[in-house]
């Protein structure tokens, strides 16, 4: 739904004073609503050092005190195999937020350099009109590169060359395809990937201090990050896992449902999806745990369909 220009101020202001105590008013009514969650990370090994031992946590957490966010899932990119594997993770990520939500969980879509797509949408008025958090943390507006526990490791794959895994001819073939419908071949996102659904109530922001001053008006503790790319906007955004591990929040990342830019040409020249399984491997040691969504919703864990190795 779309609204008329002249509305969302408007709307922005009515929400900063009722929208906010309405939330507050129905997390009241969930607040015996939980779900648990085997956390999973990995530390220092004391019969072996210098190794990690993998490690899990069960907690019970209160769905009225957790929120999803959907990273970039953009709805087309520059690399041709990454589309591809965005399009895999749709219909499962849809039955996880969908699920979720009818729990009391709260979902922010956040497909950062969208919100012009957005600017009309309720969803956006919504973010925008969160009251300003009394601690807002420093440089949460800001990409974050690394966080100091993260100097304890070595980095484990070679991104330097953007990750693209495509073949030559076909990436040249899609640059093409992307000229032709008008978008920018190095950034052709526009919006989220269309088939996942934004319910009404969930807010659509790209903003690290928009994101945090939702958290504290409803008081989210519990953060889950899931969506595209693991190894950077997963990692780096303004609300990615390491400004929400750094700065207290119990923050996890859904591992199955996520991907990397990794190419395979590059060290430590392994397949794709075993590259997304060391930057997994990694956040595990220095940024934090990770889960997975058959603990939402049930079944089996995801597994994308040129995943073999497992």
């Amino acid at each position: 739904m779309r609204l008329p220009n002249i509305v969302p101020c408007l709307i922005v202001a009515l929400l900063s004073a009722t929208t906010y105590t309405s939330l507050a008013d129905a997390a009241a009514d969930n607040a015996n609503a939980r779900f648990d969650v085997t956390k999973q990370f990995r530390k220092d090994s004391q019969a072996k050092p210098g190794q990690y031992e993998l490690v899990t946590a069960k907690e019970a957490w209160k769905t009225s005190e957790t929120a999803i966010i959907v990273c970039d899932m953009w709805d087309l990119h520059h690399c041709f195999n990454a589309v591809q594997r965005v399009g895999e993770l749709v219909p499962r990520m849809n039955k996880v937020l969908e699920h979720a939500r009818t729990q009391g969980v709260l979902i922010i879509h956040a497909p950062s350099d969208c919100m012009d797509f957005y600017k009309d949408h309720p969803g956006r008025a919504l973010a925008q009109a969160a009251p300003k958090a009394a601690n807002l943390p420093k440089d949460i507006g800001a990409w974050c590169y690394k966080i100091p526990e993260e100097e304890k490791g070595k980095y484990p794959i070679d991104q330097s060359d953007g990750g693209e895994d495509d073949d030559p001819k076909e990436h040249a073939q899609w640059a093409e395809k992307l000229k032709e419908m008008g978008r920018n071949p190095r950034a052709p996102w526009k919006r989220q990937h269309e088939g996942l659904v934004i319910r009404d109530g969930d807010p659509i922001s790209a903003s690290g201090v928009e994101i945090w001053n939702m958290f504290e008006a409803r008081g989210i503790k519990n953060v889950i990050l899931l969506g595209v790319h693991t190894n950077m906007c997963i990692l780096g955004r303004p609300f990615g896992l390491r400004r929400m591990a750094s700065n207290g929040k119990n923050v996890v990342l859904m591992r199955d449902m996520t991907d990397t830019m990794y190419n395979p040409k590059m060290e430590p020249y392994v397949s794709h999806f075993k590259g997304t399984e060391l930057i997994i491997e990694y956040i595990e040691k220095y940024v934090c745990p990770t889960i997975t969504s058959d603990q939402v919703i049930g079944g089996n864990v995801f597994r994308f369909k040129g995943d073999e190795e497992k």
